[in-house]
């Protein structure tokens, strides 16, 4: 009875359209105003971490006049066509793969999902500076072989009301790129996103709200996930894609779970635990799915040795009990 489980199970995975020897273990990778090396390479490794996320950043002053400005002297050395090639060089070198994933940051911090057009024209500003936008980083990421390309993060209205445009764009980026394409959705988006067929991955910001309480169990946290995972397996099967969680994690702080996506509040007590509870959660959830492709954890700083800590309330898992923790788990 044994044998004739493993065969079972060795039959199924050989005819899974999805069956992959690794998931994708990832870092989000945040720039920063200083070039790195090996140094900052190493503390990816010793987490196991296979891929990380690179994200140049675009800026939108004002929606009125929806100029994307990017590339410039004035960002950060990470954010920049320049940045993004030697930091990716730098892990290629340590066998790291990439994911290239360019953001949009809107004036005054405006959630990016709200982004909409009041006209036609403006609109049409719109589309023009993001395609250049969009066209640049996939060119640069076709040249330095980057194994993804993340064509947008959390524009919502953008995508529900322009579905035509984005359409157009992937056909564009596919003639420039030639590796695998996902787009990063909100976690109450992803359900809406009309060209998911279009692209390699499904990829989700997975931020659900999991537990009202102050230190959810692990067995509450995975509690918390029953009727996400049933709406994220339905839109899988539906498009027959993997899921990608683009962004994943928790900050280390009292009900974590309740809004996870929440980072403007600085304030809240440090709660290690409910990070450490909320990571093991996920991965018990999902790391075992053969429709899921792997995710990248928000999120990690080129300065490790002062990143973090134990009396840090943020997102990032850097000098925390959830780092060892992902070292395990990414480690499996």
């Amino acid at each position: 009875m044994k044998i004739y489980k493993l065969l079972l199970l060795a039959l199924m995975t050989f005819h899974s359209p999805f069956a992959q020897s690794k998931k994708i273990n990832g870092i989000s990778f945040v720039a920063s105003h200083a070039t790195i090396d090996a140094k900052h390479v190493q503390p990816i490794l010793a987490v196991n971490g296979n891929y990380v996320a690179l994200m140049p950043f675009g800026f939108i002053r004002e929606l009125k006049n929806p100029n994307i400005q990017y590339n410039s002297s004035r960002q950060w050395f990470g954010e920049t066509k320049k940045g993004l090639a030697h930091y990716a060089n730098e892990f290629k070198k340590a066998k790291v793969k990439v994911m290239v994933k360019p953001q949009i940051w809107v004036s005054r911090g405006l959630y990016t999902g709200y982004i909409e057009m009041k006209s036609e024209e403006n609109w049409k500003l719109l589309e023009d500076s993001y395609e250049k936008f969009i066209l640049d980083y996939a060119e640069i990421a076709e040249k330095m072989n980057a194994e993804i390309l993340c064509i947008g993060t959390e524009l919502e209205k953008f995508v529900a009301q322009r579905p035509k445009y984005w359409s157009s764009l992937i056909s564009k980026i596919k003639k420039v790129y030639r590796g695998k394409l996902t787009y990063a959705a909100n976690w109450d988006e992803f359900k809406r996103v009309p060209f998911w067929k279009q692209l390699d991955f499904i990829g989700v910001d997975a931020y659900f709200p999991l537990s009202d309480e102050k230190t959810p169990t692990i067995a509450e946290f995975e509690k918390g996930w029953k009727r996400h995972k049933k709406e994220i397996l339905k839109i899988q099967q539906e498009n027959n894609k993997q899921i990608l969680f683009t962004e994943f994690g928790y900050r280390s702080v009292d009900f974590t779970g309740k809004k996870p996506w929440e980072s403007n509040r600085v304030q809240g007590s440090v709660n290690l635990v409910a990070q450490k509870n909320a990571t093991q959660a996920i991965y018990n959830q999902f790391w075992k799915e053969d429709w899921f492709a792997g995710g990248f954890i928000w999120k990690w700083f080129h300065n490790h040795e002062k990143s973090g800590g134990e009396d840090n309330n943020r997102f990032t898992p850097q000098n925390k009990p959830t780092e060892e923790l992902i070292r395990k788990l990414y480690a499996q």
